[in-house]
């Protein structure tokens, strides 16, 4: 893919792209260019045993940074591996951040960032521009096409005792101190060692961001516009990752793992330009009550969402073919990756479901569906995925 195929909207956001195969060898210079001296690598064991810490450690070391890494970022952060990340950067005064990995190290780094400069706890944060002091400058560099977290000013952090999925806003621009990063580089070289059901997962989730922001009940033109931008690359793309294509060095699978990268950060800056819907209501209860993983919680309930708001008085997916055919595609995905379509496969009790619901209606999400969503709709969601 050229630089010119790059979408002009993908660079008029707040956070400066660097695109491109083999860019992950700029985090040095970018680094220093930004002003940092001995920079925090966040990232995890399977990140770092692929050697991409390795390659970022060398990067930086050329550019005369000193480099501290914290590999202790693990699926779902909870303020635990915040705290065991805040206590290494504070015994290093480090004075810049770097998040490698997927979502999940990218919102600890985010979460370490916010503790460091601002004290407290991730609770004092739950909400938006809860913090006063500005963060430490970033980089955020995914190593799978998923969250899009590296275009978002927020951090997703579990309560290690409750599990509450704690939503950590901060809506101040990169350079005066908010918490999306300065810079961030989608590098296809990095995501093609993610293990296929990582990458799967990722990517699944990736999907659901541009389906849910499509039809999102705060929508805006322009969320709108990068909603079909996202869908057109990764819906176009997602098979080469369900089929195990992505770890191919041809060029077109470079190709491939760079639009899904395109596609998940289309996606995330169209989460920050609206909101999601009650397939991310359903699948946090999921996540957080059973360990079901997002990105398998939200693609099984995402068809069954899609079909009721589909039902409503108009399709709010026309902008990406139709509530019926984004509902099949979704089905189509699941069953070419052989992932089970029902709850009850993942060891989901049918005891639990209205506790569940319960929950679900209580999720900041559910209130931007773009059709009204009670805990008894909720309910008879889970049962139809049941």
């Amino acid at each position: 893919m050229s630089d010119a195929a790059i979408p002009e909207i993908a660079r008029h956001g707040e956070v400066e792209l660097f695109v491109g195969a083999g860019s992950l060898a700029r985090v040095g210079e970018l680094t220093r260019r930004e002003g940092g001296r001995r920079a925090f690598l966040v990232t995890d064991p399977g990140v770092r045993a692929a050697g991409h810490a390795a390659r970022a450690e060398r990067s930086l070391a050329s550019a005369g940074i000193e480099v501290v890494i914290f590999d202790g970022a693990r699926e779902n952060p909870t303020t635990r591996h915040v705290a065991e990340g805040l206590a290494v950067a504070r015994s290093n005064a480090v004075d810049f951040i770097i998040g490698l990995g997927g979502g999940s190290s990218m919102d600890c780094a985010k979460g370490i960032n916010l503790l460091l400069t601002n004290g407290g706890r991730v609770a004092d944060y739950w909400g938006v521009n809860k913090a006063s002091a500005p963060m430490l400058p970033s980089i955020l560099i995914p190593t799978t096409a998923g969250t899009g977290s590296e275009a978002q000013s927020f951090a997703l952090i579990s309560d290690e005792l409750t599990h509450a999925k704690m939503a950590c806003g901060d809506r101040r621009s990169p350079r005066a101190g908010g918490l999306r990063p300065r810079v961030a580089i989608l590098d296809p070289d990095v995501t093609a060692t993610a293990p296929r059901e990582t990458a799967v997962n990722a990517a699944l989730d990736a999907l659901s961001h541009a389906i849910e922001t499509a039809a999102c009940r705060v929508r805006t033109d322009r969320s709108r516009e990068l909603s079909r931008r996202a869908w057109k690359f990764l819906a176009a793309n997602i098979e080469h990752v369900i089929n195990g294509d992505v770890s191919d060095a041809r060029s077109e699978e470079n190709e491939a793992r760079l639009s899904m990268l395109l596609g998940a950060h289309l996606a995330g800056l169209a989460i920050e330009q609206s909101m999601l819907g009650a397939a991310h209501a359903c699948a946090n209860p999921l996540t957080a009550r059973f360990g079901v993983t997002h990105g398998v919680a939200v693609s099984v309930m995402l068809p069954h969402v899609v079909r009721y708001n589909a039902a409503g008085e108009e399709d709010p997916y026309s902008d990406i073919g139709g509530g019926e055919a984004v509902a099949g595609f979704v089905e189509g995905l699941l069953e070419s990756a052989g992932r089970s379509q029902r709850l009850r496969s993942l060891g989901i009790p049918e005891a639990a479901l209205r506790e569940l619901a319960e929950s679900a209606a209580k999720q900041w999400t559910a209130g931007f569906n773009p059709r009204p969503v009670t805990a008894n709709d909720l309910l008879a969601l889970y049962r139809a995925a049941f």
